[in-house]
């Protein structure tokens, strides 16, 4: 698995000539690192007197930063094999009558591996707006480095959304999964930006 081997490794892999992983993967780590960071922000907050105010909270946390971290690194697989499932589409014969009907099948997996990712990363910036306003301040950096980590996979995985839908004949699909990937989108540029800016200001 490609969550199992060296980060050397798996970029590598990432730049070599193989179609996977790519960019969705890559989404998926860079979320991940953000969730991680959360981790890392409440890990560095618990069990010190001083914040034992929020120590439950961190506690918290902690425990959803490692879930998420945990959901974004399986979506490195989850895209690997959506996109081989297009790949295998693509390759049947173009006299096969079920050519169409698979490949329009497989866009759909593509499309909803992606869109799930994006739903992960929302839930990681939350996070670090929580990490950033109730964590040990001496990490409010990594809490910084943390949301832009997963907005850059947030975007990434709109741009994997986006390439999919395009190429799907099903309107209603279409219409559907791009008011979610909107609405997943909406104001969340100026949201990071806000948080980027009020961490940069405490620093």
């Amino acid at each position: 698995m490609f969550k199992d081997q060296s980060l050397d490794t798996f970029l590598d892999r990432l730049a070599s000539a193989d179609p996977t992983p790519g960019g969705g993967s890559a989404a998926a780590v860079m979320g991940a690192m953000g969730a991680a960071l959360v981790g890392m922000v409440a890990s560095l907050t618990v069990g010190k007197p001083r914040y034992r105010a929020v120590e439950a909270e961190m506690h918290a946390l902690q425990a959803k930063a490692a879930e998420l971290r945990q959901r974004l690194l399986a979506a490195i697989e989850a895209d690997v094999a959506a996109f081989d499932r297009v790949m295998a589409a693509y390759r049947l014969p173009k006299d096969d009558p079920n050519r169409g009907e698979a490949i329009q099948a497989a866009l759909k997996g593509a499309t909803d591996v992606p869109l799930a990712c994006a739903r992960l990363c929302v839930e990681v910036i939350g996070l670090c707006h929580e990490a950033a306003e109730k964590g040990n301040p001496n990490v409010l950096s990594d809490a910084g480095v943390g949301v832009l980590a997963a907005h850059a996979a947030l975007k990434s995985c709109a741009i994997n959304v986006t390439v999919n839908l395009n190429a799907i004949r099903d309107p209603a699909f279409v219409a559907e999964r791009r008011g979610e990937l909107e609405a997943l989108l909406d104001g969340r540029d100026r949201e990071v930006e806000q948080l980027y800016n009020h961490i940069l200001a405490k620093l």
